[in-house]
């Protein structure tokens, strides 16, 4: 089976703690069947004490080498340490020859079957469901030679047994590996949703940043050469050109600063809106629930800031947490309103939903709402984060 992206830190989206459920998921269940399986006959006493001891080691060993390949392929990582690959393989074919030599056709190709299935994960898949095919075939046919060879009589037990132990181990674990892949790729779509979110917010104000500046510049740029060239033969023609250059660097600085603080100050509901959508894009459910007569009545400082509340507590989770839930809430409050914003995606060892523990976009704008006596504060309660800023009417 195909790896799929490497994750070595999964930026606090929790695939660090499914992947550890699937890797406990395959190597617990490869360690119960062939403890129960083989436990049974390890501690006979009419085995011989001999054929026990090799036997439990073999099984033992076997369980400790897929334990540790299925960790390297939960990581995406190739089989490339060879001893681990040859002791696998080596142990459990000790492991399967030493009861099938004693005449147990019941347990011997637990351990193999397991270990071929285990080997698979890391073929691509076409080449997986083959080698799984082939273990279908090989398997009971080493089974029908040995119980012919030995007279076994029961000769269909000893082709079927092989047979279910290989359908047993093979798909579920090409199943499993299979989710948390598709769930690791997911993940990075989401990531990638939000970080592309982000970057289309950039490119519009540099889109319109170059609009307003392009003739501009432009124009000044050609009167400040012609300036240039008329100095000394027409002072006065260049004077002129100079005073219209004046003028234009007004204009564009004019038209710059209303850019950017359409940019900083737009309305509460316009940042609600671009909040609700960015974070739809990254694959975060978000409930909207804002009292629009509220919003509008507020004066122009508390809902800029506000908006820009709103702004930060998004960028926040599209960077740094794992949300999968959002909810941005606008209510009245006693000297005014309140505005919430509550995400499931806090993260340990942080402060707040992934926000660095300095918190430095949150403290500036918790003092500058303290300046126009309005509060922010954050907290967070296992994995919420809520973000609530009150400001008077």
């Amino acid at each position: 089976m195909s790896t799929g992206p490497a994750v070595a830190d999964d930026g606090g989206s929790g695939l660090a703690s499914f992947r550890r459920n699937v890797w406990w998921g395959l190597a617990g269940t490869v360690a119960c069947v062939l403890g129960f399986a083989v436990g049974d006959w390890v501690l006979d006493p009419d085995v011989p004490a001999g054929l026990r001891a090799l036997t439990g080691l073999a099984t033992a060993t076997t369980v400790v080498a897929c334990g540790a390949l299925l960790g390297r392929r939960m990581r995406d990582q190739a089989p490339s340490v060879g001893w681990l690959v040859t002791a696998g393989g080596a142990w459990s074919a000790l492991a399967g020859a030493v009861p099938l030599a004693a005449g147990n056709f019941g347990i011997w190709s637990i351990a193999p079957a397991a270990t071929v299935s285990v080997l698979v994960m890391f073929l691509p898949t076409r080449r997986a469901w083959q080698s799984l095919g082939a273990a279908l075939v090989t398997l009971p046919l080493v089974g029908l030679v040995t119980a012919l060879a030995t007279g076994e009589p029961n000769v269909a037990h000893a082709v079927w047994m092989p047979a279910l132990m290989v359908v047993a181990f093979g798909p579920a674990m090409l199943g499993m590996v299979r989710a948390w892949q598709v769930t690791a790729r997911l993940d990075d779509a989401r990531r990638l949703a939000g970080q592309l979110a982000v970057a289309d917010e950039r490119l519009r104000f540099a889109a319109d940043l170059h609009d307003i500046q392009g003739h501009h510049l432009q124009v000044i740029a050609l009167k400040s050469e012609l300036a240039a060239r008329l100095a000394e033969a027409d002072p006065a023609r260049a004077a002129e050109q100079m005073r219209e250059v004046q003028q234009l660097a007004g204009d564009a600085l004019r038209e710059t600063r209303g850019l950017v603080q359409g940019y900083r100050r737009t309305t509460l509901d316009a940042e609600i809106a671009n909040a609700s959508r960015v974070l739809a894009a990254a694959g975060v459910a978000v409930r909207a629930d804002v009292d629009a007569d509220l919003a509008a009545s507020l004066p122009q400082a508390p809902r800029s800031l506000l908006g820009l509340v709103v702004r930060e507590a998004t960028t926040n989770v599209l960077r740094h947490s794992r949300a999968t839930r959002a909810a941005i809430v606008l209510l009245p409050d006693d000297a005014g309103a309140r505005l919430v914003i509550d995400n499931d995606g806090a993260r340990p060892a942080r402060s707040g939903n992934g926000t660095p523990s300095d918190g430095t976009g949150l403290v500036s704008l918790a003092e500058r709402l303290d300046a126009v006596g309005g509060r922010l504060s954050w907290a967070s309660d296992d994995d919420r984060f809520v973000v609530t800023a009150t400001v008077t009417g």
